[in-house]
C-alpha cells in the first residue's frame, strides 16, 4: 500500500506546510538525506502550550507528537512531491517540555514513531532520541525534527 493509501485509510489529510517564523527553512536536502526542521505541537491551529507532568498527561503528549508527525509528513510531501520517494525515516529528535519529575518522554515520542511506522511500514522504523527540556518555543509541549533518506 502506498503512503497516500495508508493516510487515506487512517483518515488523515495532510495540512499546508507552516512557514517558518524565524531564520530557518522548513527542510534542507543534502545528497539523499532530507533534514526537516523542528515542528511544534499545535491545537486548533495555535501552539499546544503546556508542560508534561504539570497539566498535560503522557497520553495528551503522545497525541501532540502524533499531530506533529502529520505536519512532518506534510513537509516531506512538499519537499519530495511524492511520499513514496521516502526510502527510510532515519531519525527523530523529540523534545518534550517537561516538569522536573516527568520521565515518560519516550512514551510521548511513541505518538510520532507509531504513526510513521503505520504510514511507511518497515521504512518508517527509525532511530530516535527523546529529551525532556525546560521550555520549547511559544511554550509548546512537544517539538520534533526528522531526518529521512530518499530513493
Amino acid at each position: 500500500m502506498s503512503a497516500y493509501e495508508t493516510l487515506k485509510a487512517l483518515n488523515i489529510s495532510l495540512p499546508a506546510v507552516t512557514a517558518p517564523v524565524a531564520a530557518f527553512v522548513p527542510f534542507v536536502q543534502s545528497g539523499k538525506l532530507l533534514f526537516v526542521s523542528g515542528n511544534i505541537a499545535k491545537k486548533d491551529g495555535k501552539p499546544w502550550v503546556g508542560q508534561l507532568g504539570a497539566g498535560i498527561s503522557t497520553q495528551q503528549g503522545k497525541e501532540a507528537a502524533r499531530s506533529i508527525a502529520i505536519d512532518l509528513l506534510a513537509t516531506l510531501d512538499a519537499a519530495t512531491g511524492d511520499l513514496n520517494r521516502i526510502k527510510r525515516i532515519v531519525k527523530l529528535l523529540v523534545l518534550v517540555n517537561s516538569s522536573s519529575g516527568f520521565t515518560e518522554q519516550h512514551l510521548v515520542a511513541n505518538g510520532a514513531s507509531e504513526l510513521l511506522g503505520e504510514v511507511f511500514g518497515e521504512r518508517g522504523k527509525h532511530a530516535r532520541a527523546a529529551f525532556g527540556v525546560a521550555q520549547i518555543p511559544f511554550g509548546a509541549c512537544v517539538e520534533i525534527d526528522l531526518i529521512a533518506e530518499l530513493e
